[in-house]
């Protein structure tokens, strides 16, 4: 289930044929569809593998971001926030849609790579992607936000019962084929995307981000001038680079800016480097690797980066069902700047 292994088997063609043999393909996609939305209901499924794979019914425009039509049906009530799995391979980048969720967590996976999850709350892009598969620390991580809707490209097989019973609204290729599809120009697994729109029929909204956070003047003191900060992980980093023009901290994914698919740089207002233990979870990937489990329920350490400064904090969260606040050195609420966060999961010392 690593980043770059993951099995392409089954994965909807780009261009797929017309004629009778399209036909019979499409409808026996359907009948195993439906199947599989049944079983996974149940608590198993027999597609239940991290290998990123969709229907054969998927379609595939070549538009990189295609507007979705306003008769897409909306399977998932507004009110609920949409996450989504992203991957952050190299091969995956740039991303579509990142600079428009309201918050970005980027997680530690197997072979000490990344993988981001964002959030998507008071605005909703044409098109997130490439969409990817989904971890054991994602469901504790998701129950602050009530019942959100989780957009992925499959999960480990023994954790598709888990997801099953979990507090979401699961928004896979197999259960919402018609909100997905596959880029042209990118290799298989990280040419899938989302069309938000055909999940949620509106943005929800700021009150649905329920994370816990607070927003406001930055602290009067104990700041520390800061223009560069890095984040590493074994086989990832992440370089956060001040800019005064820009308002925000410029990012930077193993050395190269960051930008959208459209060119523009990824700017959070906020970024918080959040202290966590990181613990070997009982799934692995085909390859025998433990997948990491970000244990995001607790208390410990941070760093909140905002208008250019690095404040020391604490972080808190008790239980699944709530957010996490954060405190300054003096016991205060730490305050976010107004706009998108970034918080990346590392190990505590």
């Amino acid at each position: 289930m690593s980043t770059q292994s993951d099995n392409t088997d089954g994965m909807a063609p780009v261009g797929m044929r017309c004629g009778a043999r399209s036909r019979r393909a499409a409808l026996t996609a359907a009948v195993a569809a439906a199947s599989l939305a049944v079983s996974l209901t149940a608590g198993c499924t027999r597609h239940g593998r991290d290998d990123d794979r969709s229907p054969q019914h998927t379609p595939a425009p070549a538009r990189p971001a295609p507007a979705a039509p306003s008769s897409a049906p909306a399977v998932t009530a507004a009110g609920s926030p949409l996450a989504v799995k992203i991957d952050n391979a190299p091969a995956a980048r740039p991303q579509t849609g990142l600079e428009a969720a309201d918050v970005v967590y980027a997680e530690q996976v197997e072979g000490g790579l990344s993988r981001l999850m964002a959030v998507y709350a008071t605005r909703l892009p044409a098109a997130v992607g490439p969409v990817r598969s989904a971890r054991e620390s994602d469901l504790e991580l998701l129950r602050q936000f009530g019942r959100p809707a989780l957009a992925f490209s499959g999960a480990q097989h023994k954790l598709l019962p888990l997801i099953g019973r979990a507090p979401l609204r699961v928004q896979s290729p197999d259960r919402a084929p018609r909100a997905y599809y596959r880029a042209t120009g990118r290799p298989a697994p990280h040419n899938l995307y989302l069309r938000p729109a055909r999940l949620l029929s509106a943005a929800p909204g700021g009150a649905a981000l329920t994370t816990g956070f607070g927003y406001g003047p930055a602290p009067s003191s104990g700041g520390i001038p800061t223009l560069s900060r890095t984040v590493r992980y074994p086989a990832a980093r992440f370089t956060f680079t001040w800019s005064a023009a820009r308002g925000g901290w410029l990012v930077a994914m193993d050395g190269t800016p960051a930008v959208s698919a459209g060119g523009t740089p990824l700017v959070p207002a906020t970024v918080v480097v959040q202290y966590v233990r990181i613990r070997a979870s009982r799934f692995h990937d085909r390859l025998g690797n433990r997948t990491p489990y970000t244990e995001t329920v607790g208390s410990g350490e941070a760093e909140v980066l905002r208008d250019g400064r690095s404040f020391a904090a604490s972080w808190s969260r008790p239980a699944a069902t709530g957010g996490t606040t954060f405190k300054a050195a003096d016991g205060s609420r730490m305050n976010f700047a107004a706009g998108p966060v970034w918080v990346v999961f590392t190990p505590a010392p």
